[in-house]
């Protein structure tokens, strides 16, 4: 399928949190479908169409960041709870070289992290030049789930007499600082907030306690987190607003129609692999030499 390619940089850019912007959560529509000039069914045909050649275009990128060896690729996920951060992963990496993908999920924090800086336990999984690496959840839980439980400070044990608005203002700047460091360095940051709606959230919950097989996905804890809504959407807003920089701007997908959220990741990812211009590695000529004379030689054999 052809792409339009300046449609396809304006629906990006629809979706991208602009630096300086005060993000508002109820200004995405998570359900969104393609808007009012494409009907739903026809929508999903099309994203579903695209998202083949995405993930076609995606797996090329791939190779020639691989071959290049010049940047990596970091891709952050962020979301509530059933947001399909987990489906979105698995359908957007279809196709590409496992020799080339990380993929680290973060969970509580051991003994052993918490001792040290915040941010250390996600330094040891960053990609080296030439990988993507993916995050499912990322050092964004320290200004998100640890805002909206302040109690998981304690065991930090951190020199701060109190967790004010000032604290979070100075760990948004470290982590603006920490990327804008990642960036110059080669590695390439693209971060994404799957906005799923509570009323989706909800049905989805529903449906994995009323399927036996997906009942592994349900926890009690994630029906206490749902209570605190309100108090994570402000999280994310904050964090949002405070941490969309010209090195590694945030993207708000809209989460209800997991069709059309696999295919805007990845769009968006493969459009940024290819802003790179990466090239495959031109041998010097004494290599070329070498491979001019194994030529030869296969050609001889008889």
């Amino acid at each position: 399928m052809a792409k339009d390619h300046d449609r396809l940089d304006k629906l990006h850019r629809r979706f991208e949190v602009k630096p300086g912007t005060k993000v508002k959560l109820k200004n995405f529509d998570p359900g969104w479908a393609g808007g009012d000039e494409l009907p739903k069914k026809v929508a999903r045909t099309v994203a579903d169409a695209e998202l083949t050649d995405d993930v076609s275009d995606l797996a090329k990128a791939q190779e020639l960041l691989y071959a290049d060896r010049s940047r990596a690729l970091l891709v952050i996920f962020q979301a509530l709870d059933a947001a399909g951060k987990d489906g979105t992963i698995k359908h957007v990496m279809t196709g590409l070289n496992p020799q080339g993908v990380s993929v680290s999920s973060f969970k509580v924090p051991s003994v052993e992290e918490i001792s040290h800086t915040f941010l250390w336990r996600y330094t040891q999984h960053l990609p080296e030049r030439g990988m993507i690496g993916i995050f499912n959840r990322s050092y964004y839980e320290e200004v998100l789930v640890v805002r909206v439980h302040p109690e998981y400070l304690a065991p930090q044990k951190l020199p701060a007499k109190k967790f004010d608005d000032t604290f979070w203002r100075e760990r948004y700047e470290d982590i603006n600082a920490y990327e804008r460091h990642l960036v110059r360095n080669g590695t390439e940051i693209v971060k994404f907030f799957l906005h799923i709606s509570k009323e989706e959230q909800k049905k989805r919950f529903l449906e994995r306690i009323d399927t036996p097989e997906k009942n592994w996905k349900f926890s009690a804890a994630d029906l206490k987190e749902r209570k605190l809504w309100d108090d994570y959407e402000r999280a994310f807003e904050d964090a949002l607003t405070a941490t969309s920089t010209k090195e590694a701007s945030w993207h708000i997908i809209p989460a209800d129609n997991k069709w059309m959220m696999r295919a805007l990741v990845a769009s968006i990812l493969a459009a940024k692999i290819q802003s790179l211009k990466l090239k495959h590695p031109e041998l010097p000529k004494d290599e070329k030499a070498k491979l001019a004379a194994a030529k030869e030689e296969l050609l001889r054999e008889k």
